[in-house]
């Protein structure tokens, strides 16, 4: 459910620097986070989505959820923007 979602969503950020921006200005509404990705790069978002009250979803594949955003390559995080 949450890969339909990510296509679906008017706005989306991918990537760890990009969504944790987009968190510090509070423009995200939820996050998508793929279950083989490297947590401990994910840590400060995570925590920061945590602070916010960010809903977390996660998905099985970093390359499925890429695929959903329509880019070639793995994606660990995705936002949904507001």
């Amino acid at each position: 459910m949450s890969y339909e979602k990510v296509v679906q969503a008017n706005q989306r950020i991918v990537g760890t620097k990009q969504t944790l921006k987009a968190l510090e200005e509070q423009q995200v509404i939820e996050l998508i986070i793929a279950d083989d990705a490297d947590h401990s790069v994910l840590a400060k978002v995570l925590a920061e989505a945590e602070n916010q009250g960010v809903p977390i979803a996660t998905v099985d594949s970093m390359k499925k959820l890429g695929k959903a955003c329509g880019i070639d390559v793995s994606a660990a995080i995705v936002a949904i923007k507001k």
